[in-house]
């Protein structure tokens, strides 16, 4: 345990100094300049001395390696900088808009995980007409874009029947039904093509494992249909579905940047495309960071769920 702790650990490492590395590099690469966008939106235009000015105060006007270093130093005194535009701490300004990412991010998981795994079970059991229906339904989801799904949501649930709110966030402290209800139509959104596609998942798995001749043995000690399936079957056929439920929460972190737009969500994704617009370059810096840390909690997690369900790998 000690040596994979450590192989874990140095792993994560890299991984984060890669991709920091990299968000430097294209952002550099990329149209646009962040001390041009600041000093138009304070005076609406500027001198070439003042342009100059305020690169050297942003710290433009050093090469790429030293200001990712000076980003580097900040970090490991734990702090990612200040925004270009407003001088607000990096830290402080995520901060504020974790939770709105992370209610959404769960919410799907929890909806995409449950009714997917119900219905892969009772797929797996019954097959026929059912079975058939999830593998249509699994492609549908995965072809439809969430902008265009999103948008149809709110025409039918928010504009129409004025069941749901159509833009906007309320804080769970503030409001626990607002805030229920104005998760439905995101997470309605994200979860369209992953309840689907964790069905079908569920379903093949299941369909193997309760072919294997130790269930056939469970059921005729007398076991219920329930017990096999739920104490024994489903045990056996979680390790593709949790590696699969893993790969769903890493890519809902793309998946938000679209949705807390069209929702008006105040969250990472939404932050991602302000400060990647302004060339924000320490904002931008400070969200794949974070977004970075969750895909190694996520590996992790998903490490450790194997470790739990199947003692070959504990053994190993």
């Amino acid at each position: 345990m000690v040596r994979e702790a450590i192989r874990w650990l140095l792993s994560s490492l890299v991984l984060l100094f890669v991709v920091t590395v990299l968000t430097f590099v294209l952002v550099a690469m990329a149209p646009g300049d962040a001390a041009k966008a600041v000093l138009n939106a304070r005076s609406g235009g500027y001198t070439p001395q003042q342009y100059q000015e305020m690169r050297r105060l942003m710290g433009l006007d050093q090469s790429l390696p030293v200001q990712y270093w000076h980003w580097l130093d900040h970090l490991l005194h734990g702090s990612m900088g200040t925004d270009l535009f407003n001088g607000q701490p990096v830290t402080q300004a995520l901060s504020s808009r974790i939770g709105p990412s992370l209610s959404v991010i769960v919410a799907t998981l929890v909806v995409s995980g449950l009714v997917g795994v119900a219905l892969g079970i009772v797929s797996a059991q019954r097959g026929g007409v059912l079975g058939r229906l999830v593998d249509v339904v699994s492609l549908g989801g995965l072809a439809i874009p969430n902008f265009w799904l999103a948008l149809v949501l709110v025409e039918l649930f928010a504009v129409r029947l004025s069941a749901f709110p159509a833009t906007g966030y309320t804080a769970f402290g503030t409001d626990p039904s607002q805030w229920l209800r104005g998760l439905v139509l995101p997470v309605l959104t994200l979860s369209a093509g992953a309840v689907a596609f964790i069905a079908k998942q569920t379903r093949d798995a299941m369909a193997e494992v309760l072919s294997q001749e130790f269930v056939t043995m469970l059921r005729a000690r007398g076991l219920s249909t329930r017990s096999v399936v739920l104490k024994h079957a489903l045990r056996n056929a979680a390790i593709p579905v949790v590696t699969l439920l893993g790969l769903l929460l890493v890519s809902l972190l793309g998946g938000t940047v679209v949705v807390e737009d069209v929702f008006a969500i105040p969250g990472l994704g939404q932050q991602a495309m302000t400060a990647s617009g302004s060339h924000d370059l320490p904002m931008i810096e400070g969200v794949a960071f974070v977004f970075t840390v969750v895909v190694v909690v996520t590996n992790l997690l998903v490490d450790v769920s194997y470790r739990l369900l199947n003692p070959k790998v504990r053994a190993s």
